[in-house]
């Protein structure tokens, strides 16, 4: 299903436009206050445009110049918000039935519904425990399972990870992948692994403007204005997994910790670390690290009490005094060094 967005609403300074293609996952990136979470209430009917209109396969959702402005529950679109937002009377089973029963089916296609999407998303065995009764992952799980189960034509998604432990997180941005395969979906996020390995494009958004859009990737890789610049500030490799470790397309190994299901032996990976993580040495590296790479410094920035330094595709943050002492410069060759702890393998 294809959306079409135009948006004006003056009092909160927004002014937007964009489509998203049948399929396609659009990630909205930005800084708190830029507007996201307004786009997203303008197609899911919880505000209303100064002027413009939202148009969702075809169908008019609203529009300023007709009138037009269809009430949410009309809309065919389900919002998966931060919190899961359960009914907490109601079992797991009943409130992912809610929504088919809500459009007029049968109880037992209802509960067949609700079962089917609860195995789907992985919480089958907890369909008869109520929201008290389960952890915070696996409500967001059945709150997933609610969206889906009334076959929307667009999914919306606030944040849906960010309220979710590290350690939780992972395994269900995996079955979020999965699931939005063949979905139009549009994410709002603060997170750079759930635009890399969720969307196609991305939208970035600043004062209720659009700064920068494109591949996700591209984007991310060659960023244009200071948000997107600060977001991509994790280290990111790509290459295939062999093994125990990733290969990248110059030979280079990276290990690290896997994160979420274990990727299969030739299957497209990313490895990511912070800059922080990085140790800089002019020469070999002491102690065999597991993981260094050969690089030459592109240029040393200022940042607040460290000093970035860059490379054509990495970044180390160090402080002034290691600067001073290892004489970094740009044009200089260095050596990288990450210990494998520090490294986060995610399967594409």
């Amino acid at each position: 299903m294809s959306l079409d967005f135009r948006a004006r609403v003056d009092d909160r300074g927004l002014d937007v436009e964009f489509a998203i293609a049948p399929g396609e996952t659009v990630a909205l990136l930005g800084p708190n206050g830029a507007g996201k979470s307004s786009v997203l209430s303008l197609v899911a009917g919880l505000l209303h445009p100064d002027s413009g209109q939202v148009v969702l396969n075809g169908r008019t959702l609203v529009s300023t110049s007709d009138g037009t402005d269809l009430p949410p529950h009309r809309r065919h679109v389900a919002l998966l918000a931060q919190q899961p937002l359960l009914f907490p009377h109601l079992t797991l089973r009943e409130n992912v039935a809610f929504g088919p029963r809500s459009l007029g089916r049968p109880r037992g296609e209802s509960r067949n519904q609700a079962d089917l999407w609860l195995a789907r998303v992985g919480v089958a065995d907890l369909a008869a425990r109520k929201p008290a009764e389960v952890s915070g992952g696996q409500g967001q799980r059945a709150a997933l399972a609610r969206a889906l189960a009334v076959d929307p034509q667009l999914l919306l998604l606030d944040e849906p990870l960010a309220a979710l432990d590290v350690a939780v997180a992972p395994d269900l941005r995996h079955t979020l992948r999965q699931l939005l395969a063949d979905r139009t979906a549009l994410l709002v996020t603060h997170d750079v692994l759930d635009a890399l390995l969720l969307a196609d494009r991305v939208l970035v958004l600043d004062h209720g403007r659009i700064v920068e859009h494109g591949p996700t990737r591209e984007v991310l890789s060659h960023p244009r204005s200071p948000y997107t610049a600060q977001l991509a500030g994790l280290n990111l490799l790509s290459g295939t997994w062999q093994d125990d470790h990733v290969v990248l397309p110059d030979g280079t190994t990276v290990h690290g910790l896997v994160a979420g299901p274990p990727p299969s032996s030739g299957e497209p990976v990313v490895a990511t670390f912070r800059p922080h993580a990085v140790a800089i040495y002019p020469d070999q590296v002491a102690g065999s690290p597991r993981n260094s790479f050969d690089v030459q410094i592109t240029e040393i920035e200022p940042l607040g009490d460290l000093f970035r330094v860059r490379t054509e595709r990495l970044s180390a943050d160090v402080t002034a005094q290691a600067v001073v002492d290892l004489g970094l410069a740009a044009q200089m060759p260095v050596r990288f060094s990450v210990k494998a702890t520090e490294v986060a393998i995610y399967g594409l």
